[in-house]
């Protein structure tokens, strides 16, 4: 199985702000959770009059993208993972991947993955480029029926590096899971931000945290770490200042990869 590359062959990631970030991967451009609103403030569905407040403008618009081959989206159901701007773009990929209840709820071009299911796209060059559905937990034991579901991603090719989407993942046992199955992982790409609510869970994290987030990269055996997830909404707990520091005190800092 493809893990980390003997070559040292980078592949290229980008992050844009937010959960959104571009991959390359064997011809191909993968968004995640697409992000492109400017700063404003989204209603949650919850009793009381909590909000989602975003806090950055996106650096770049959907159209400064480009060509899209597929967009791995975690989750639909909450706007810091795919906002008016982002719901927009998706009818433009020719495949959305995602939870099987968002798939439901999108229609169109969106393909639901089961945990551990994969589905094949091919390369410009004739190969095939896998994309399996991981394991991933929006919050502590349980949340789903307020959470929603969500789903991480691996790539995988013959002849590449792996890379690893975790979304928005809290729970570390999936991460445990996921390197059994791939490790060692080339390139992982972090949803960190020690996002916490005061009125959710008790305000339990419903993502990473930086300290997690260089145990997880520990786990996967990743030659490099990309975080995402962590800047531009008022509910991220924890900054770059916080993940630096944390990868230091872990040993792993010639692994992280900011990616700007």
């Amino acid at each position: 199985m493809p893990g980390t590359s003997a070559t040292g062959e980078k592949i290229p990631v980008r992050v844009y702000g937010g959960p959104t970030a571009t991959i390359e991967y064997g011809g191909l451009r993968f968004v995640t959770d697409p992000t492109f609103d400017p700063p404003g403030e989204y209603p949650m569905p919850l009793p009381g009059d909590h909000k989602l407040v975003k806090t950055e403008p996106s650096p770049v618009t959907a159209a400064d993208l480009g060509r899209v081959d597929a967009v791995l989206l975690s989750h639909d159901e909450h706007d810091d993972n795919l906002d008016n701007a982002g719901r927009a773009f998706l009818p433009g990929a020719p495949v959305v991947f995602t939870t099987v209840s968002g798939a439901g709820r999108l229609g169109g071009n969106a393909h639901g993955l089961a945990f551990w299911e994969t589905a094949e796209l091919w390369r410009p060059d004739g190969g095939t480029v896998t994309v399996t559905g991981v394991p991933a937990r929006h919050g502590p034991v349980g949340c789903e029926p307020v959470t929603g579901d969500v789903i991480g991603f691996v790539l995988t090719s013959d002849d590449l590096p792996s890379v690893y989407v975790s979304g928005d993942n809290a729970a570390l046992e999936h991460v445990e899971e996921i390197a059994g199955k791939f490790a060692p992982v080339d390139t992982a790409v972090l949803f960190l931000g020690g996002a916490r609510m005061p009125f959710a869970f008790e305000g339990a994290l419903l993502t990473l945290d930086s300290a997690q987030g260089a145990r997880a990269a520990q786990m996967l055996g990743a030659r490099r770490v990309v975080p995402a997830h962590f800047d531009s909404w008022a509910h991220f707990q924890e900054g770059r200042d916080e993940i630096e520091a944390a990868f230091i005190d872990a040993g792993l800092a010639d692994r992280l990869d900011f990616a700007g």
